[in-house]
C-alpha cells in the first residue's frame, strides 16, 4: 500500500494522470504553434506533468533505475518552465526557456509512454521484447525528430500577448 492505495491503484492514477498531462501537453504546443497562450491547458498540463514525475518515485524501488534519472531530469525542465512562464511572465528569453523547458517535459513523457508501450502492449512487446531491437529504436528516433521540430516551430510562432496591461 502507498498512501493507502494498493500498487495497482497507484499505477491506475499514475497513468491517468500522465496521459492527462500528455493530453494537455500537446494542446499547450498546439497553443504555441498558433500564437495562443491557453492559460488554462498549461496550468492542468504543468500540473499533471509534474505530479506525474513526483509519484513515479512513490513506486517502490531498490536500486536507481534510468526512470529515476528521467524523473529528476522532467522535474528540473519543469521548474524552469514555471519559473519562465510564472514569475518571469516569458518576457524576453524566458519566452524561448518556457517553450523550449515545456516541450522537453512533454518529450520526457510521451518517452516514457512509449517505454511503456513497448513493455505493456503484446503486440509491440513482440516487435521488441528487449527494448533493443529496430522498431523500438526508430519509434524514439520518430518521436525525437517529431519533438525537435514541434520545439523548433514553436519557438519560433509564439508570441503571445500579455495577460495584463503592465
Amino acid at each position: 500500500m502507498v498512501l493507502g492505495m494498493s500498487l495497482s491503484t497507484l499505477t491506475a492514477v499514475h497513468v491517468a494522470i500522465s496521459l492527462i498531462g500528455i493530453v494537455s501537453g500537446f494542446i499547450v504546443v498546439y497553443g504555441f504553434l498558433v500564437g495562443k497562450r491557453l492559460d488554462a491547458w498549461t496550468g492542468l498540463f504543468l500540473f499533471t506533468t509534474i505530479l506525474t514525475s513526483a509519484s513515479g518515485y512513490l513506486f517502490p524501488f531498490e536500486h536507481l533505475l534510468p526512470s529515476h534519472i528521467l524523473g529528476v531530469l522532467s522535474l528540473i525542465a519543469l521548474a524552469i518552465a514555471v519559473l519562465a512562464r510564472y514569475a518571469r511572465h516569458m518576457a524576453g528569453a524566458w519566452r524561448v526557456v518556457y517553450v523550449v523547458t515545456a516541450c522537453i517535459a512533454l518529450y520526457f513523457n510521451v518517452f516514457v509512454l512509449v517505454v511503456q508501450s513497448f513493455l505493456k502492449v503484446p503486440s509491440l512487446h513482440q516487435l521488441a521484447p528487449k527494448g533493443s531491437e529496430p522498431p523500438f529504436a526508430i519509434a524514439h528516433g520518430t518521436v525525437l525528430i517529431v519533438f525537435v521540430a514541434l520545439t523548433t516551430f514553436a519557438v519560433k510562432k509564439f508570441h503571445p500577448e500579455p495577460a495584463y496591461a503592465a
